[in-house]
């Protein structure tokens, strides 16, 4: 069985390996050494809930959001920052990213722009100063933010940052930049990967071990075992590494891990979730 280790403030890399950290994904980063991994694949928070439009608000029944899994946030994550501060944040985590990579590595970042006030943002602009070699656009097959002053967005963005030495698997690059993938709809997660662009990123890669600082539902680590690659998942909420963990362990009751879990939060965290905590050495 997957394990799930409790970040306490220092970590050992080689005890990650095929493993879910639970804990914040920058302290973790920060803790792990340089060049590590091969390839990071991962998709932040969009910030979504702050939003100057009047279809996204938490916990509305109404509205042109009123049945997004989304509009609640994430299970201990508002999706809430200034937008400044927000950028900042994601800046800091792609410079840790780039520090743990090989010097042939690649992250794969996902990201959305929004509109706000009128205006676009571009979340280009957390790539600025990095070595961004690529941006494919990931086209999905549709999307629920109607609004009269532009058109219906389909699309979102994959940054591909790395370093010189980072080439494709052969016979990759036959592939173009826009990549057309139908988002994942039956998953407990309110904003999840599709496992099919997951399997296109990893197959299209030669790196032994894959890192996702934000895991999720844990897609990451199940493509990344479909390879015959290793994971390390970094994931801040015990709902979803629970979630993850039954999925990468292949459950097939997966979908409903943790759906009592906000309601049984008092119990102690080893009674809900498999826990290793890292041994004292460490």
């Amino acid at each position: 069985m997957t394990s799930i280790l409790e970040f306490s403030g220092e970590i050992s890399f080689e005890n990650c390996i095929n493993k879910i950290i639970h804990g914040d994904c920058l302290e973790v980063m920060r803790n792990l050494p340089n060049n590590c991994v091969d390839v990071i694949i991962t998709s932040p928070p969009y910030n979504l809930l702050n939003s100057t439009g009047n279809g996204l608000k938490k916990n509305t029944k109404t509205g042109k959001w009123k049945n997004a899994a989304i509009k609640n946030g994430y299970a201990e994550y508002e999706d809430n920052m200034p937008y400044e501060e927000y950028i900042n944040w994601q800046r800091e985590c792609v410079a840790e990213m780039c520090r743990l990579i090989k010097d042939d590595g690649a992250i794969f970042y996902n990201n959305k722009n929004r509109v706000q006030n009128g205006l676009l943002q571009n979340r280009g602009e957390i790539l600025t100063g990095f070595p961004l070699r690529q941006i494919i656009t990931w086209k999905r097959s549709g999307a629920i933010n109607f609004n009269p002053g532009y058109f219906l967005p389909t699309t979102e963005q994959i940054y591909l940052v790395c370093n010189k030495n980072f080439k494709l698997a052969k016979g990759a690059n036959k592939n173009t930049d826009v990549w057309e993938v139908t988002q994942e709809m039956k998953n407990p997660h309110p904003a999840p990967f599709p496992e099919e662009l997951i399997d296109k990123i990893v197959s299209s890669t030669t790196g032994k071990i894959i890192l996702d600082p934000f895991g999720g539902s844990g897609t990451t680590a199940v493509s990344a075992k479909k390879f015959g690659r290793d994971f390390i998942l970094i994931e801040k909420s015990f709902e979803y590494c629970k979630l993850a963990q039954s999925r990468i362990d292949g459950k097939e009751d997966w979908r409903n891990v943790g759906n009592n879990s906000r309601e049984n939060s008092k119990q102690p965290l080893q009674e809900r979730l498999l826990v290793l905590p890292f041994p004292d050495e460490y």
